[in-house]
């Protein structure tokens, strides 16, 4: 059954002078007393360095994926949001995304998604891949982790790549926005990226994962320089 869930993407980078404030957010937001309506899922989320794929932390990169029941619902959080009010005036780069899922594998805390729109016929398209790796795991799938990410940032067809996460090391994102699902599908099933599933799969690397699809529409700013239209 088709719902109307809505999520929204953000990723910013913040301003070097506003470095410790952003960080003390990232913390603390969780306790905010603003409660959006309709909000079902939220994950506020740190980032490595290159873009998010790495173990050392940036101090300054940061990812927010919120889930709301419909869209009029993410669209108020979008013009309401204190956090986003914040990040706004206190970045380098902010990118910001609505998103409808179309396939759906997996959970995130426990949380399903559910699809409210068919497969699109065309893109761009979106992925989010998240999972809770296993403490005896990180070391292996870290070690197969970079070399997917580095083809990443050369991948035809990838128009916005980010590597963001609730824990660091254990708990870990991937978010990406393809010009279409057959350049995603492409880079899916290229060397270093296969190699790292077949590991992770094989492996069973991980406590809990989910993999979502979605439609990307009204992005607004820039990630690395790069925009969607």
């Amino acid at each position: 059954k088709m719902s109307n869930q809505v999520a929204v993407m953000a990723l910013v980078n913040i301003k070097p002078q506003a470095k410790y404030s952003g960080i003390t957010r990232l913390m603390f937001n969780r306790f905010s007393s603003y409660r959006p309506s309709g909000l079902l899922l939220q994950k506020h989320m740190g980032s490595g360095k290159n873009a998010g794929f790495s173990v050392n932390p940036s101090g300054t990169h940061q990812g927010l994926f919120c889930l709301f029941d419909d869209l009029a619902n993410a669209a108020q959080f979008l013009k309401d949001s204190p956090l986003l009010a914040w990040y706004r005036d206190h970045a380098q780069e902010l990118f910001l995304v609505k998103l409808r899922a179309y396939s759906v594998k997996g959970k995130w805390s426990g949380h399903q998604l559910t699809e409210s729109l068919s497969t699109p016929p065309s893109g761009p398209i979106a992925s989010l891949t998240r999972a809770s790796i296993k403490p005896l795991n990180a070391i292996s799938f870290w070690s197969k982790a970079p070399p997917a990410e580095i083809d990443l940032q050369g991948t035809p067809g990838c128009l916005i790549s980010a590597g963001v996460g609730e824990a660091p090391i254990l708990r870990q994102a991937t978010f990406t926005i393809w010009e279409s699902q057959a350049a995603m599908d492409s880079y899916a099933r290229s060397g270093a990226h296969l190699a790292a599933i077949k590991a992770a799969m094989q492996g069973n690397y991980f406590s809990e994962s989910m993999f979502v699809r979605f439609q990307p529409f009204d992005a607004e700013g820039t990630w690395k320089g790069k925009q969607l239209d």
